[in-house]
């Protein structure tokens, strides 16, 4: 059999990566909106409440969201290890972007009282399943297609639509911030993501699946009950991802939402000051997070990522001493800063957890891992540091609390080791060398899929 041209399998693999980093940026540009406006509006306007107790609130059903996270990875994972990467990422683009249409349209607890505040957490909990059920399929639809030596910076393409996700729906909210922005600009940005959804959609349909969970299927290999052979064989390797992302999950949510809360309530910054500031410092990562997964090729991913926990530890008392002196510059500097550490974690991360499992059960077991850092570090973040702050008065337990995520992140990452290539055929099926067989796998697998 003939060796396609290299431009025909570069295209599928450029394709692969484009479609996947344009859904994940639009799923977090949805899940990014509820956090900014957990932040700055849902305490008086679903919970009644002007004052810290009404931010815990609004900060609680943000947490709802994250806990349901790792619903939508064995949910999701499931059948993206039964059925394939790419439908699933459809079923959960349209899961997220529809609940977050829905929270645009909701009325406020002055139109319909309690019910308010219980429709908006339940509208959560689907965005945390949708997002849940994203991150795996999104990241190895792109990894899978690429070669084994290339695997840290195709899987960190898709990573890259966090600060993507990020800077756009804060540019979103700082665009509509203006004087109605309490009345009603705050609902702009949640209705306008339906035209993103259409995008995604119409992107992913057009995408293979990958030659690695192609094989796969062709090969009967299929594993029937994922999430029970994941949690059977590699429990330890799901626990180990998920402690070792403590330090960037917990972090970036103080870095990213607490922020907001901390700097208009006890700073009296200017709201549109540090959404701004928000949106260059995301702009960062758009590049930051390719990079740090390139360099995790080059580099290593442990040795890359370790730097960033380090890093971070040692970056918990200058940041918050940044944000107190009140001066936009360093303010500024101190917001790129914590973003560029968490950025040196988040870019090799992808491939760091999913080369610990084999592709048959690469989607549940990464995804779940990945997810269950939702529910004990990323979820409770911004809760427990309002709780600290009220409670204390003072930020220190604060850079204390993200000290000791830091080091339960080390612990972590020196117990994690790779799988070794010849433990997984299928993950050959991404080399170059493949070629045309990996290619018309993927084509059979769609068909089958179909």
């Amino acid at each position: 059999m003939s060796t396609p041209p290299v431009t025909s399998r570069r295209t599928l693999k450029r394709r692969a990566v484009f479609a996947s980093t344009v859904g994940t940026t639009i799923e977090w540009y949805d899940f990014f909106l509820y956090n900014t406006a957990a932040a700055l509006v849902f305490g008086p306007l679903f919970f009644n409440n002007n004052a810290a107790g009404g931010v815990l609130l609004a900060f609680s059903t943000q947490f709802v969201g994250f806990a349901a996270r790792p619903i939508g990875a064995a949910i999701f994972g499931h059948y993206g290890d039964r059925i394939g990467r790419k439908y699933s990422l459809v079923a959960t683009l349209l899961l997220m972007g529809g609940a977050t249409v829905l929270i645009g349209f909701l009325p406020t607890y002055e139109t319909i009282g309690v019910a308010a505040p219980i429709i908006l957490t339940l509208l959560r909990v689907l965005q945390g399943v949708g997002v849940g059920g994203e991150w795996g399929g999104s990241v190895l639809m792109s990894m899978e297609w690429g070669t084994r030596k290339q695997r840290g910076l195709m899987a960190a393409w898709p990573q890259a639509g966090v600060p993507i996700g990020l800077a756009l729906g804060t540019a979103v909210v700082y665009f509509f911030s203006g004087p109605e922005f309490l009345a009603w600009g705050w609902r702009v940005p949640f209705i306008a993501s339906i035209v993103l959804i259409g995008i995604g959609l119409w992107v992913r349909l057009t995408v293979l699946e990958s030659p690695a969970f192609a094989q796969i299927k062709t090969s009967g290999k299929v594993a029937k009950l994922p999430l029970a052979e994941t949690l059977r064989t590699q429990w330890r390797d799901v626990l180990k991802a998920m402690f070792v992302r403590t330090a960037e999950q917990a972090p970036f949510y103080i870095f990213t939402s607490f922020v907001l809360a901390y700097g208009t309530q006890e700073l009296d910054l200017a709201r549109s000051d540090l959404l701004l500031y928000l949106i260059i410092a995301a702009s960062i990562g758009i590049v930051s997070v390719p990079f740090f997964g390139w360099l995790s090729d080059v580099l290593g991913r442990r040795l890359v990522y370790g730097v960033g926990v380090v890093l971070t530890g040692l970056y918990a008392f200058p940041y918050f001493a940044l944000l107190n002196t009140k001066t936009g510059s360093l303010i500024l500097l101190g917001i790129i800063l914590g973003l560029i550490f968490h950025d040196m974690m988040y870019g090799p991360q992808a491939a760091l957890i999913s080369e610990s499992f084999g592709t048959g059960i690469r989607y549940t077991g990464a995804g779940l891992g990945y997810q269950l850092a939702s529910i004990t570090a990323g979820g409770p973040a911004p809760l427990i540091a309002t709780a600290i702050l009220a409670g204390t008065g003072t930020t220190t337990w604060i850079s204390i609390y993200i000290i000791i995520c830091a080091a339960i992140s080390m612990g972590a990452l020196l117990m994690m080791h790779p799988r070794p290539p010849e433990a997984d055929e299928a993950d050959f099926a991404s080399e170059d060398h493949a070629g045309e067989d990996a290619i018309a796998d993927a084509a059979r697998s769609e068909r089958t899929a179909t």
